[in-house]
């Protein structure tokens, strides 16, 4: 059984009951292992602390619930440090110690990258966030699964947004040198061009750089109208916004996401430097024009605070993409089977999931379930409970 919209939105117990995930007969069955791969320390690991929040929180309310026809959920964590080496040896350790089942992450891409084709050549499945392209090869790696958007459609709105929203034609690109960093500043620049812009500026930085004075001066010099850095490191993103307000140079900033986590803003000199930045986000996670959220996301955020989880440091969809991904893993156990073609037959149905962060389904042909529709770009100064304003230009969510 698959979810509709209308169950999607009621509480989270009733969301429980309507992935089919009943109360156990017998009790005395062996768990679900879930081998789990965030980065939750590292200068990547922004990411990873709001994924884990919402993820331990779904695993908790299935299990509360009953797990998954009496057999509970089991998280076997693994911090990958943000380090690519470390997350294979993690990958290492859960599919050969512990024989999990699925493996849910990495979540940063340049763990992604070196992970995935080691899942592939093991027949295990693979649920991951991340957004580099090629991490969904379909005939490379079958039982791999992306429960978020491609580069494609993020570095797509962010791009459209400089150019056609903000009519800013010459851009300088920013990145920095981790895996993600380079794929990205990498499939960016030729979509920029393909829309009138040109790159008048593009390069990759060491993100533990502590001067970036240097290279925004050669953005200015080269007549940069907008600023787009893609980047997970907090630090390295608030260098960015502080360096242009030391300049007073006042272009907008677009791109990346962790532009407007709580960890950038903490890290900000002044508030008013985060005026005019504009991050990539999710529709199903922002604020409409009357400051409401939609009424999924709007009963999450009620759990959250039911739960006390901490918002402020973190941004709502990280939390959300986390939540969302054991409630997919169990839906698939449940209505499949456990042994990877019998997940992967049944995801491959394209079966569209309405979590909190977007409505997700994949089919047999691709493996990327996130809808167009649903990336946008948000104001970061108006973050209030990890969620956002839509950017100037979007009119009423």
């Amino acid at each position: 059984m698959s979810l509709t919209r209308r169950q999607a939105l009621k509480s989270g117990a009733a969301v429980v009951a309507a992935v089919g995930i009943s109360k156990p007969a017998i009790a005395q069955k062996d768990p679900i292992l879930i081998g789990y791969l965030p980065a939750v320390t590292g200068p990547s690991s922004s990411t990873g602390i709001g994924i884990t929040r919402g993820t331990q929180l779904a695993v908790d309310e299935i299990n509360k619930a009953g797990g998954v026809d009496g057999r509970m959920l089991e998280l076997i964590v693994r911090d990958t440090q943000s380090d690519p080496t470390k997350a294979v040896n993690a990958t290492a350790e859960l599919t050969r110690s512990h024989k999990v089942n699925i493996i849910w992450g990495p979540l940063n891409s340049g763990e992604a990258l070196a992970v995935v084709p080691i899942l592939a050549r093991q027949n295990m499945v693979q649920m991951h966030s991340c957004w580099v392209d090629s991490l969904t090869d379909v005939k490379k790696y079958p039982l791999c699964y992306r429960n978020g958007p491609t580069n494609q459609q993020i570095g797509g709105a962010a791009n459209r947004y400089a150019i056609e929203t903000l009519k800013k034609k010459k851009v300088a690109v920013i990145s920095d040198t981790t895996g993600y960093g380079t794929s990205s500043l990498n499939a960016y620049v030729p979509m920029i061009k393909t829309l009138g812009g040109e790159v008048v500026y593009q390069s990759s930085v060491d993100a533990a750089n502590p001067d970036l004075k240097p290279e925004e001066l050669r953005m200015q010099a080269a007549g940069a109208e907008v600023i787009m850095p893609w980047s997970v490191n907090a630090g390295f993103l608030s260098r960015i916004i502080n360096t242009r307000g030391q300049l007073n140079w006042d272009v907008p900033i677009v791109g990346q996401t962790t532009l407007g986590s709580g960890q950038t803003q903490a890290l900000l000199e002044k508030p008013e430097y985060w005026a005019k930045v504009y991050p990539n986000n999710f529709k199903p996670v922002c604020y409409d024009a009357k400051g409401k959220l939609p009424d999924r996301a709007a009963a999450f955020v009620d759990r959250l605070k039911a739960n006390k989880i901490e918002m402020s440091d973190t941004l709502l969809w990280w939390i959300g993409v986390g939540y969302d991904a054991p409630f997919m893993i169990a839906e698939a156990v449940k209505n499949g089977g456990l042994a990877p073609e019998q997940m992967a037959g049944y995801w491959n149905k394209a079966r569209a999931y309405p979590g909190v962060y977007g409505t997700v389904g994949f089919s047999a042909d691709s493996r990327d379930g996130y809808p167009d529709n649903e990336v946008v770009m948000c104001e970061a100064n108006s973050l209030k409970q990890g969620a956002f304003n839509l950017a100037p230009g979007y009119g009423a969510a």
